[in-house]
């Protein structure tokens, strides 16, 4: 049971070291319903939507997702997590790739790692906290994932919306316990971007319109993951050079970015067809590509979706075939 200020300290403090020794590389604790930044987050939220800058994703529009109450009755604290997946092995692999697929879908499908990592944090909060009930959370539920990381001190949300970390830059991914037990809360990061533009000025479409806000429409992760359209518009064809799922120029031109720890797991290790994809690819037939997409994150990506993202990379200019 926890009765004093300092059986909470004791019991947040193991948490936090449990989630690191599970292998996430941050963690950190906010309580519910949080500072007042939560309400200017759902606020910007809401412009966003109303100014239709999510495009075809059609499940930010969830009212849950303003409301954390609603994943968990009763629910009082939430563990965020953060996993890193650059190594040296997919650090800046793709410069001598004819295509390019963003690092954070290289390996593993980081929701299941996620996923197993935090299930196992479960098993241990049933063994040390047996009254508290609690719910895991990966970026498939509606969670503003990263005002709640931002909460729990993992990071800052940076003008490129990416969290961003003092130490690990922003190359990881997040996962989230929501408990129904009072610990104590981290303080939120405060932001650190400056007067730094880089993510801004090195678009290639624009697609930051204003700091700390994408338009989805002018995205070149969105428009090779999320757009089930025959085909890419003009305007972001133009600019893929090479990228056929996902993107990292505002992450790789960031600052923050420029010196982080790695980590170099089995889950993070790219798949060896990702980095051979070349023109060959393109004769695949769907069950080739569907062996090859399972067990990744980019399985969202279609195989009619990764002919279309190939084909539009061949009117480019900038790739010698």
């Amino acid at each position: 049971m926890i009765q004093t200020l300092q059986d909470k300290k004791e019991i947040t403090k193991k948490l936090k070291d449990r989630a690191i020794n599970e292998g996430f590389t941050i963690s950190g604790i906010a309580s519910i319903p949080g500072s007042s930044r939560l309400k200017l987050r759902t606020n910007a939220l809401d412009r966003w939507l109303s100014k239709n800058y999510h495009g075809e994703m059609k499940w930010m529009e969830a009212e849950r997702r303003k409301n954390i109450d609603s994943l968990l009755e009763g629910a009082k604290s939430v563990l965020s997590v953060g996993f890193t997946y650059i190594s040296t092995n997919n650090n800046n692999n793709y410069k001598d790739q004819l295509f390019k697929v963003a690092k954070f879908g290289q390996g593993e499908d980081y929701h299941k790692v996620i996923y197993k990592k935090l299930k196992n944090i479960g098993r241990w909060i049933n063994l040390e906290i047996p009254d508290c009930k609690w719910k895991i959370c990966v970026d498939t539920s509606p969670l503003l994932e990263k005002a709640w990381a931002e909460e729990s001190g993992l990071g800052w949300i940076g003008k490129n919306s990416n969290l961003i970390n003092k130490k690990h830059g922003s190359w990881f991914t997040l996962g989230f316990i929501i408990l129904t037990k009072e610990l104590v809360p981290d303080r939120p990061y405060q932001p650190l971007c400056g007067k730094c533009d880089k993510c801004i000025e090195k678009c290639p479409t624009q697609a930051i319109v204003e700091p700390f806000v994408i338009k989805s429409d002018l995205c070149i992760a969105y428009h090779t993951i999320e757009n089930r359209k025959k085909t890419i518009p003009k305007n972001i064809e133009k600019n893929l050079n090479g990228w056929v799922a996902g993107c990292d120029i505002c992450q790789d031109v960031c600052p923050w970015n420029k010196s982080v720890p790695y980590n170099n797991i089995f889950e993070t290790k790219p798949k060896e067809w990702i980095q051979n994809l070349n023109l060959g690819s393109l004769s695949w037939d769907d069950k080739t590509w569907e062996e090859n997409l399972k067990g990744t994150t980019f399985k969202r990506i279609k195989p009619w979706m990764w002919r279309r993202n190939i084909k539009a990379n061949l009117g480019n200019q900038t790739i010698n075939i």
